[in-house]
Parts: C-alpha cells; sequence; structure tokens
C-alpha cells in the first residue's frame, strides 16, 4: 500500500466537501432522524475541519465527530477497490480506490 497521507488527505478532503467522488451511507438511525436534522449533519461532514492528533492520527483526515442538538455524530471514510469488494490497495490513487464515507450517530458505533 502506498503510504501518502498528503494525498489521500487532499481526497479525502475533496470527497468530504463535495461527496463526489465516493459513496455516502446513512446508518438506519439517522435515517430516521428528521430531514432537517439529517441535513444539518451532513452540512457539518462538509464543514468538518477539527482534526487533531487524537481524531487524526495518520493525517488522513477520514474521521470526524461533532455535536449537533445533543446527539453525537460520526463520519468515517473508507478506502475499497472499485468493486467495492475488498479493501483498497492504495488509497492515494483514486483510479483504484472507491470512497466510502458513513455518517452514523456515536451510539451505533
Amino acid at each position: 500500500m502506498d503510504e501518502n497521507p498528503a494525498r489521500i488527505r487532499a481526497l479525502n478532503d475533496t470527497f468530504r466537501r463535495t461527496f463526489a467522488g465516493g459513496k455516502v451511507l446513512m446508518t438506519a438511525s439517522i435515517q430516521a432522524l428528521p430531514a432537517d436534522l439529517v441535513a444539518r449533519a451532513l452540512d457539518r461532514v462538509r464543514s468538518f475541519n477539527e482534526f487533531t492528533e487524537d481524531n487524526d492520527p495518520h493525517g488522513e483526515h477520514d474521521f470526524g465527530s461533532f455535536d449537533i442538538d445533543g446527539q453525537t455524530f460520526f463520519f468515517k471514510i473508507e478506502y475499497f477497490d472499485q468493486r467495492l469488494e475488498f479493501g483498497s490497495e492504495d488509497p492515494s490513487d483514486p483510479a483504484r480506490t472507491a470512497r466510502v464515507l458513513t455518517l452514523m450517530l456515536a451510539a451505533d458505533y
């Protein structure tokens, strides 16, 4: 696997901010929330920039946590092959990697 955290971070940031170039999934508990709360959570994912050594130890910007209306949300970006069957061998190569962002409540984890 290519260990290029700067390239992976740039690809993750672009995907997270635009939701283009990958798939966005939501857990059942997110889908059960009021539509306006889901919209606000998705907006927070797009604008999230509170990456720290604790929540981003590899510098890839692939995880975040935030609170809205007393509920804690997590998002996680994972890297798969283009067929979404196995993990990507090179997350820094968008031609070989499908990004999947999952939005969930902390309680789902």
